[in-house]
């Protein structure tokens, strides 16, 4: 299990790694298993690109039928192929490693929370403003925060309220260091909002994925306050009926999920 999350309540939060390794060697194992015994009976070569598309449309399939994230059917899509790919490219180990780096400080919080970056538009900010607007909100939090899209517009939108934003990634958080610099109510934190206390918000935002949901309400309900608000943009609570639904009204059919405590 990642050490920025506290202890899951069933096993599929359990760490995901070794069941992807698991599911992509599978793959691998079942291709390759019946392409090179045939390939040696007729004496030809491995065909490496047909055998990697095999290995990614089959790692696609188990990764369907064991109910993986959609992001982790693409990625076992792509892996075989692609490897075979730049393989055959004639590319310098240094841009490999520029590359994992970069993907590294954008992509940590994927890595750590299966949580990609996803940013929220000015629709959803807008829309979150008017939820706050008239009500006695003293500091709001938006966890996994991104590049600060949404604590910028909101701090400068009700400049009597404090906003907290919590990033794990460091390239995002880099973008909103720079971005929330000099607004006076704007918090911006590098971190795992595992590790942050919600006691002291009246509003907690959170654009996650569904991965992190079941543990960040368990989280929510031992320690937010009774009457504190907690807001998930596009994913809902599993097996909790939200409070009201707001639709955004963008273009990606964006729905806000709002429960009270």
């Amino acid at each position: 299990m990642d050490n920025d999350s506290p202890p899951s309540p069933s096993s599929r939060q359990d760490s995901p790694y070794p069941r992807q390794l698991a599911l992509q060697c599978a793959a691998a194992f079942i291709v390759l298993g019946l392409a090179w015994p045939y390939c040696l009976l007729r004496q030809q070569s491995l065909p490496w690109l047909e055998s990697s598309l095999l290995i990614g449309a089959l790692a696609f399939l188990l990764a369907s039928l064991t109910g993986q994230y959609w992001w982790w059917r693409i990625i076992h899509a792509m892996f075989a192929p692609a490897a075979v790919l730049f393989s055959s490219l004639n590319i310098a180990p240094e841009w490999y490693l520029a590359a994992f780096v970069l993907m590294f400080l954008v992509y940590r919080g994927a890595l750590t929370t299966q949580v990609p970056l996803y940013l929220s538009n000015r629709e959803t900010t807008r829309a979150l403003a008017g939820l706050l607007a008239g009500k006695p909100v003293g500091k709001i939090v938006d966890l996994g925060a991104g590049t600060g899209s949404v604590v910028c517009e909101l701090a400068r939108m009700h400049e009597d309220v404090q906003v907290f934003g919590i990033e794990n990634s460091y390239f995002p958080w880099a973008i909103g260091f720079l971005r929330t610099a000099g607004i006076k109510n704007c918090h911006w934190t590098l971190g795992s909002f595992w590790r942050v206390s919600l006691a002291e918000y009246d509003v907690v935002y959170a654009f996650l994925s569904p991965a992190p949901m079941s543990r960040l309400w368990l989280k929510a309900k031992q320690e937010m306050r009774p009457g504190a608000l907690f807001i998930s943009n596009s994913f809902r609570v599993p097996e909790i009926e939200a409070a009201s639904e707001i639709e955004v009204g963008d273009s990606r059919g964006t729905r806000l999920y709002c429960y009270r405590l």
